[in-house]
């Protein structure tokens, strides 16, 4: 039976959902902007918020975890470009805009960047 449990599944067992959300997050931290489906983008759109909370947090800790989930120079871009753009704001670090919808299977796009 099906629980109201509140998260997206993307059609994915945890392991190749966690692989997509962690390749979904380097990607936008190294390019700043990507074209994925809407409900990725919805998706990881929380998460880039506490990646950066925590990069702008800085130390040690942080900048190992970091490393663990976005790898050497996404932790080392986002610590030291992105985080301190963000020094002064409070949240809201990304952008989600709607596209239109995928030829092929007709997939709603989306676009989300870093503000």
């Amino acid at each position: 039976m099906k629980k109201r449990v509140k998260k997206r599944t993307l059609s994915r067992k945890a392991g190749p959902r966690k692989a997509l959300q962690r390749s979904l997050l380097r990607s936008l931290i190294l390019a700043e902007k990507i074209e994925t489906t809407e409900a990725k983008a919805k998706d990881i759109s929380p998460l880039a918020e506490k990646i950066i909370t925590r990069a702008k947090i800085g130390g040690v800790a942080h900048r190992r975890y970091l490393t663990a989930l976005l790898g050497e120079e996404g932790a080392k871009k986002l610590v030291d470009e992105v985080a301190p753009r963000y020094m002064a704001r409070q949240g809201g670090y990304t952008r989600i805009i709607k596209r239109r919808p995928r030829k092929s299977d007709s997939a709603k796009l989306a676009i989300i960047e870093l503000v």
